[in-house]
């Protein structure tokens, strides 16, 4: 199986090195006049056998792993005998190499997608082609000849294999990142399609069009990475957060800051014809920063528990990167007039300089952060020692520019085209303002006392404006409702569910916003939490906050995998008896590594999230931290309300036709929304 997973791989490579070279080539002829329809033909089938090749190696490498195959270095370092079967699977995306053959099976799939939608835009999408095909042949010469997974272990093949890293042996792991590389890698689809429109000077918006869906899935798909990757950490590290900063997290959110605020000014560009340049660059940058993402994982450069080993491919990566920016550079300048913009920004007060200032806003977070996570790097490099910058950097830097964000998301709805009168301002942030200070009011009522302390004065902040941004929402959803209960005589939630259907990108979008906004209240709970650490024998007790913990026993369990300790703790609140929590600490056999198995109680209100430290190596007593999470839950919530609206907004909307004609005969006008302009579809 070794054999005919190395034989794919070459095979993949000679077939995605002639999608190339007979996808340029079809494309000059073109271009000159030469007739080249079966050259492009044979480009696109190469294009898909390329999947069959890149799939074929993908197998194997399960297979192997399936089959504790140790004859395979990959295998017998990233897998054991008695690794359950999901994780021996996941063995494809544990390591290095592993990684990269799923990073390009990821790739061809989307090309094979790609290459079957041809008919949608013949000629654009040859392009688009032969750019992926070109992405493609660099993966499969990385996986050829630096970083390939079918190397064979020399010597005597050991009987079982190191093991699976224990950070990774839990169910996220399976999924987790999948989702991740489905974002990273979709982005190549939209960049292939931009430069190719660049290069082919494409009139009109069109492949934004083309290209709207595959950048809404892949940035889904990069949400709930990064979002299952904070889930991950929340329950694996043990450290009681969800985000530490940490550079292959920050990694993985640079694409989908780019990723947002390309999202938002596209639609500039298709309402406007502004920001045709901008619009390029960003998704230029937001691909560039995928491959930077995966270059800080993969080389080695940055110290992170989720990063590989130090390895030379890292240079490979750089050299990819500079390729991909020359020659981006090189057909905008030679391209750029074709991107002139159509109108110009007429008033401070208007919907376009909302958008603007979102995209400014979203940069200033993806430079901060990307600034911060490669200053060791630089500093390495420039003064010869490694300098580092921790959370308080990226806190300080970064809520500032979120809440300002967040500020923009509640204005920007309430804003017209081209320019907003102050009539306008007063009549529709009224009551959203309102709102704002009152939630404010009553947070201060509740005790937050935002004068002594700035993280609560963050949190003050922060929910006000997600009032604000809610206010905003449900003023679009109830005024859009009104209008078309009072022509089909339905009840108001129904009038609004049609108001959806009629625009679904418009109103998904604001679900979207809605969603952003129940995790950035359950972010601000972090202001609040409490924590505390206690040897903890037989019977002793702990207090935290309203909870008692009392400890009943510690308990050890053995299997082929693992053996484990675990703390059976009884759990008060206000001297009532609730439920038993049951931290632990595991040892993986086959790595010879620990690690923590977090005992975490949810409600909306707050986290019980308990850990089994281990015990003081002085006094031989067990370690027990606890920590009080406020709000938690409203993260993971908000989430899935995100992710909800992503697919509503992804919805083809109701015509005009289908709406129900219940007592009147007269047409139905879709609802003016507070600008007063009329609401298209695609809005």
């Amino acid at each position: 199986m070794p054999l005919f997973g190395s034989f794919a791989l070459i095979f993949a490579l000679v077939l995605s090195a002639y999608c190339l070279f007979a996808g340029m080539t079809a494309l000059r002829w073109q271009a000159v006049g030469i007739p080249s329809d079966r050259l492009a033909e044979t480009a696109r089938r190469a294009g898909i056998a390329t999947w069959a090749g890149v799939a074929a190696a993908a197998f194997a490498l399960v297979w192997a792993a399936l089959n504790n195959d140790f004859s395979v270095a990959y295998i017998l370092h990233h897998s054991n005998r008695d690794l359950p079967i999901p994780y021996k699977f996941a063995a494809l995306w544990s390591g290095q190499e592993g990684s990269l053959l799923f990073w390009a099976l990821l790739l061809s799939s989307y090309g094979l997608v790609l290459r079957l939608r041809h008919k949608v835009d013949v000629k654009l999408t040859a392009y688009a082609s032969t750019i992926l095909a070109a992405i493609q042949l660099f993966f499969l010469l990385l996986l050829n000849f630096a970083a390939t997974p079918f190397s064979l272990v020399t010597g005597a093949i050991p009987p079982d294999g190191n093991g699976l890293n224990p950070l990774l042996q839990y169910p996220e792991m399976v999924i987790h990142p999948p989702m991740l590389y489905l974002g990273y890698v979709g982005f190549s689809v939209p960049f292939a399609f931009a430069l190719g429109a660049l290069i082919m000077k494409y009139p009109g918006e069109k492949w934004i069009h083309i290209t709207r869906r595959w950048t809404m899935v892949t940035w889904c798909f990069l949400t709930c990475g990064v979002f299952l990757g904070a889930h991950w950490a929340y329950s694996v590290l043990g450290w009681g957060g969800y985000w530490g900063w940490d550079p292959v997290e920050n990694a993985s959110i640079f694409p989908w800051l780019t990723g947002t605020a390309f999202l938002h000014s596209v639609m500039m560009q298709e309402k406007r014809g502004m920001l045709k340049t901008w619009n390029v660059w960003l998704i230029f940058c937001t691909f560039m920063l995928s491959i930077l993402g995966t270059f800080l994982t993969r080389s080695g450069v940055v110290s992170s528990v989720h990063a590989f080993a130090q390895s030379s491919i890292g240079d490979w990566f750089l050299w990819f990167l500079a390729v991909i920016f020359v020659v981006c550079l090189f057909f905008y300048v030679r391209n750029r007039g074709h991107l002139r913009s159509e109108h110009r920004l007429e008033s401070l007060l208007s919907r376009e300089s909302s958008f603007l200032f979102q995209n400014l806003v979203l940069l200033a977070a993806c430079f901060a952060v990307l600034w911060g996570t490669l200053f060791p790097i630089l500093s390495e490099a420039i003064q010869g020692r490694k300098e580092t910058v921790g959370p308080p950097f990226f806190n300080r830097v970064n809520i500032p520019i979120a809440l300002f964000l967040l500020l923009l998301t509640a204005v920007g709805p309430l804003l017209a085209w081209r320019r907003t009168s102050w009539a306008s301002l007063k009549r529709n942030f009224t009551i959203p303002v309102v709102v704002a200070l009152a939630t404010g009011a009553v947070l201060i009522a509740l005790g937050v006392r935002p004068w002594t302390d700035t993280a609560q004065l963050y949190s003050l902040m922060a929910i006000s404006l997600a009032a604000l941004v809610t206010a905003t929402v449900a003023s679009e959803f109830i005024r859009g409702g009104r209008v078309i209960a009072r022509h089909t005589g339905q009840n108001l939630l129904a009038s609004m569910v049609t108001l959806t259907r009629r625009n679904t990108r418009r109103y998904g979008g604001y679900i979207v916003h809605f969603g952003v906004v129940v995790i950035v209240v359950g972010l601000s709970g972090a202001a609040f939490n409490q924590q505390k650490e206690q040897e903890m024998g037989f019977g002793d007790k702990m207090q935290l906050g309203p909870y008692t913990l009392v400890c009943d026993s510690y308990t050890q369990e053995d299997n082929p995998n693992y053996s484990i300790e675990y703390a059976v703790l009884n759990v008060y609140k206000n001297g009532k008896p609730l439920f038993q929590m049951f931290p632990a600490k595991k040892f993986f056999k086959a790595s010879q590594q620990p690690d923590t198995i977090v005992a975490n109680h949810s409600t909306p209100k707050e986290d019980l999230y308990i850990i089994y430290a281990g015990k003081n190596f002085d006094t031989d007593r067990p370690i027990i931290k606890a920590f009080i999470n406020p709000l938690v839950m409203w993260i993971w919530a908000g989430v899935w309300i995100l992710i909800f609206g992503t697919v509503v907004a992804m919805v083809p909307p109701m015509t005009a036709a289908a709406v129900p004609q219940v007592q009147r005969v007269r047409p139905i006008t879709v609802p003016l929304p507070a600008h007063t302009e009329p609401v298209e579809a695609g809005d």
